[in-house]
């Protein structure tokens, strides 16, 4: 059995791992970590310390917020926990600094997105990036969501940069945005330009889109239930005996 501490079990994304990590037969719910203390069946500490002090834990799960996420690292990963992260807004020099913290045979895991339709997405776009000399990035995500551009989209844009061999999108850029309206071509991240919707009424949706002369291609991933994630949450835990070190992206475990 695998033994899961879940950061941020009181969170949206949170109550969904604990519900998902209940309800696999080869994991263990040891605990919950929230400062807020929720009244659980489970026991809920308000720190990470707190909670691998009382608990043996094998797997942090982190769905917290971007500026606790890396001390709650800070925590685990010396300690030889294997961590999944799926809070995002973690720069990559960041993760291989907390990955270092680890001893031998613990592993640091890190999605920006863990459904799988997301994941092929990604996939999809560094096969197309190589055909169009344009693209751009556009997520949407609710209000609610703390970070933006999302780190789908951040880690979208560096793999399309990537495999254009760091060639950035010939779209327009910055030069034809007018006066007073910096910003309306949105963020360069690698070259590639990504804009941020957050509105109600969204849950988490992106766009790729592709251009050349006289056609595009775009590729779009929605996501309406929380659920979604949960495979993809539940493969990662299973994986990480098998890892070491920093692993960035569901798409290696994937096949």
């Amino acid at each position: 059995m695998i033994s899961v501490a879940v950061a941020g079990c009181a969170g949206r994304m949170g109550q969904q791992v604990v519900a998902a990590v209940n309800g696999a037969d080869d994991m263990q719910l040891a605990c919950g970590i929230d400062p807020a203390l929720p009244a659980e069946d489970f026991p809920v500490f308000a720190t990470v310390a707190e909670a691998l002090d009382a608990c043996a834990v094998d797997v942090l799960v982190d769905f917290t917020r971007p500026d606790v996420v890396a001390a709650n690292l800070a925590e685990a990963l010396p300690r030889g926990v294997d961590c999944v992260v799926g809070t995002t807004g973690l720069s990559t020099e960041k993760l291989e600094e907390l990955a270092a913290l680890a001893p031998a045979g613990t592993a640091l895991f890190y999605a920006p997105n863990f459904t799988t339709g997301a994941v092929l997405m990604m996939e999809f776009s560094q096969v197309a990036a190589k055909y169009f000399p344009q693209v751009e990035v556009i997520e949407y995500h609710h209000e609610k969501k703390l970070d933006a551009p999302s780190g789908t989209a951040v880690r979208t844009a560096q793999l399309i940069a990537a495999a254009r061999e760091g060639q950035p999108s010939e779209a327009p850029g910055r030069e034809t945005e007018i006066a007073g309206a910096e910003g309306a071509r949105g963020a360069l991240i690698d070259g590639i330009p990504v804009h941020s919707v957050r509105s109600a009424g969204f849950s988490a949706s992106q766009e790729v889109i592709f251009g050349s002369f006289g056609q595009t291609l775009t590729l779009r991933h929605d996501s309406w239930d929380r659920g979604s994630y949960m495979p993809g949450v539940l493969l990662g835990i299973r994986s990480m005996g098998e890892r070491e070190g920093l692993v960035v992206g569901l798409e290696t475990f994937m096949g």
